[in-house]
């Protein structure tokens, strides 16, 4: 595997067993973070991104991207569609690596969760209203946030070069800090395809204690959510020249 694709996967699996371990430990019973609330949960996420990012730009990985969404829309903003075969598949195994480690490190939890839904909202997305064209609405508004601010972030206009490079992993762990606060309330912002997905499929193979339905009616929308609203905001990318 090259490294650019070894990035994707490493750091596609740390941003799960991070991002999926808060609401671990905010969900299940008898995890002494029980209860810890939205604000743990975001913040959570937001260093979860940091360290992957970080981590696969360590590897070699310049793009960092562990998102099929922004990996769509970084094919249309500056070509490069080999992307779409190397970095997705890897991203989709990184998540499905990083939900199975959750699910090990909770071992002891599952089975003393009664809540079934509360054990898949510790590997995929969970809408609050089940309204599909809304939830829908969502995931696309929160993604094109993220890919629009990430292209800001490397922006000319903001300084030669974009951003001072070390930043990079801070400040779109910042980024992903405020979807969350702002616009997550509604569906739990996947606003990343391999983020649900690939614990989706591990919940319905792993013998998890307890566990219910994996819900793959609801799986469309953290799929086709993100990759819309990453099309979209690439077209304005280009069309605004950001």
């Amino acid at each position: 595997m090259a490294p650019p694709a070894l990035g994707e996967f490493v750091g596609t699996m740390i941003l799960i067993l991070l991002g999926n371990g808060v609401v671990g430990g905010a969900l299940l019973e008898r995890s002494k973070a029980q209860g810890a609330g939205w604000m743990a949960i975001t913040t959570g996420w937001a260093l979860a991104v940091f360290a992957g990012v970080a981590i696969a730009i360590s590897m070699g990985d310049a793009d960092a991207h562990l998102n099929p969404a922004f990996t769509i829309a970084s094919v249309i903003m500056t070509g490069h569609p080999e992307r779409l075969w190397t970095y997705i598949p890897a991203q989709i195994a990184g998540a499905m690596l990083g939900a199975t480690l959750v699910w090990l490190f909770y071992e002891p939890h599952w089975g003393a969760t009664q809540n079934a839904q509360a054990k898949l909202m510790c590997f995929s997305t969970v809408p609050a209203i089940r309204k599909y064209s809304f939830n829908f609405l969502s995931e696309v508004i929160g993604t094109f946030v993220l890919v629009v601010a990430a292209a800001a972030l490397v922006s000319k206009r903001i300084a030669p070069g974009g951003v001072a490079p070390g930043l990079g992993p801070v400040l779109i762990g910042g980024v992903v800090w405020s979807i969350g606060l702002s616009l997550g309330a509604t569906t739990g912002y996947a606003i990343n395809p391999a983020r649900d997905i690939g614990p989706r499929i591990m919940h319905s193979l792993l013998p998890i204690a307890g566990k219910g339905s994996s819900d793959w009616r609801y799986a469309w929308i953290p799929i086709l959510g993100p990759i819309t609203g990453g099309v979209i905001a690439a077209v304005f990318v280009r069309w605004a020249g950001i």
